[in-house]
């Protein structure tokens, strides 16, 4: 007679990883993304714009709509930026040195060259030459949203490339902004910040867990950061290098790390509502009065020109040299032309682009309406060669 049979308990469903579940929602929120973009774009061009700019400029208490959302939102986003880079320094994809070589070399020539191009072009116009650093970004959410529209055509080793290459390229324009987008310093407030971030420290190495005590300190390190004269968005990057990680290799998702609570929770918030509100915020540019020459004018030119030729420039030749060289490999199971096809994408900067943008023209309106339009442009152009390049690759190579 045969034994009874009995039900077998189900292993508990191991959660995403932290870097699947980042390219999961980074890439619907790039999607959400490009409709918040698109729709500011129709609505400063229709009856509704006066509202519209109106709306931006109002105040809520100390500061207007569009400072709360430039300084406090983005401060959140900056937050999860620091996290990210933290968590994968210490213990991800970036942990070791070999894992950092291929999309750190990456990220510097995609740094590098689009700025490059951009001060070429700006060399005779020595106020617009503190753009240099616009075009020097790339905007993982539209990068991976695009990913996310060509669905398994695009190998995950080039998803996780393209992600690592963002994270570095993120730390690299927080060190720019934290250096070169400063205005007059208060040593007084400085001190206040630094004072805030040593009780942060001093919480992490007590052993403190629990995230509150964190999170409210973080409030006062904003306060304290925004009226220093470094951009308030600092500050996010400051709290959450004080955020305690407990190293888990192998295992990311360790449900008692705060650091990993914390992005868990602050990920989808980014990915769907901050960076949607930034981008509906920032991108409405009207074209009322627009010619055609003012995309010769050198801020736009720069711009458009640094994201299109300087990215894919700089990373391509960079990795390429590294795999020729024998210092990294190419991403696995990939082609020439997928690596180019993403290489192309790098040069989707919208986020940190137009961010950068106005901290470079704070004060110069005309100059950050040319600064838009050169970011749509070349994040545009790149959008549509980097989809069709991944389009039509060959989906492997025969051999490496």
């Amino acid at each position: 007679m045969p034994s009874p049979t009995h039900a077998v308990p189900r292993p508990p469903r191991r959660p995403l990883s932290a870097l699947r579940d980042m390219l999961v929602s980074e890439a619907g929120g790039g999607l959400v993304l490009m409709a918040s973009a698109a729709l500011a774009l129709v609505v400063a061009n229709t009856p509704l714009a006066d509202t519209y700019f109106a709306a931006l400029k109002a105040y809520l208490g100390p500061l207007s709509v569009l400072h709360w959302i430039n300084d406090a939102l983005m401060a959140v986003f900056f937050l999860l930026v620091g996290l990210e880079i933290k968590r994968e320094v210490l213990d991800g994809r970036l942990r070791t040195w070999p894992d950092r070589v291929l999309p750190g070399l990456a990220a510097l020539g995609g740094m590098a060259a689009p700025a490059l191009v951009y001060v070429a072009v700006n060399w005779n116009s020595p106020e617009t030459l503190r753009g240099w650093a616009i075009p020097a970004a790339t905007d993982i959410a539209f990068a991976l949203g695009v990913l996310a529209l060509l669905g398994p055509r695009v190998p995950v080793s080039l998803k996780v490339f393209l992600t690592a290459l963002a994270i570095i390229d993120d730390l690299g324009a927080v060190v720019i902004i934290a250096a070169f987008y400063t205005a007059d310093l208060s040593l007084a407030m400085l001190g206040g910040a630094g004072l805030t971030l040593t009780v942060l420290y001093g919480l992490n190495r007590a052993g403190v867990a629990r995230l509150w005590p964190y999170l409210l300190l973080g409030v006062v390190l904003w306060v304290f950061v925004l009226k220093s004269g470094v951009h308030a968005t600092i500050a996010g990057v400051l709290l959450a290098l004080t955020i305690p990680l407990r190293l888990s290799v192998g295992k990311p998702d360790d449900p008692t790390s705060p650091l990993h609570i914390l992005e868990h929770a602050v990920h989808p918030w980014s990915a769907y509502l901050i960076l949607p509100v930034f981008g509906f915020a920032n991108a409405g540019v009207s074209l009322a009065g627009f010619k055609s020459a003012m995309l010769l004018d050198p801020v736009t030119l720069g711009v458009a020109l640094g994201l299109f030729v300087g990215k894919q420039v700089g990373v391509f030749s960079l990795v390429l040299a590294a795999v020729r060289f024998g210092l990294a490999q190419r991403p696995a199971h990939t082609t020439w032309a997928q690596v180019y096809g993403v290489s192309l994408l790098c040069g989707v900067g919208f986020t940190m682009s137009l961010f950068i943008g106005l901290l470079a023209f704070a004060n110069a309106p005309e100059l950050e309406a040319e600064t838009k339009v050169g970011v749509l442009i070349g994040s545009l152009a790149c959008m549509a060669a980097g989809a069709l390049v991944l389009r039509f690759a060959p989906a492997r190579a025969s051999r490496r």
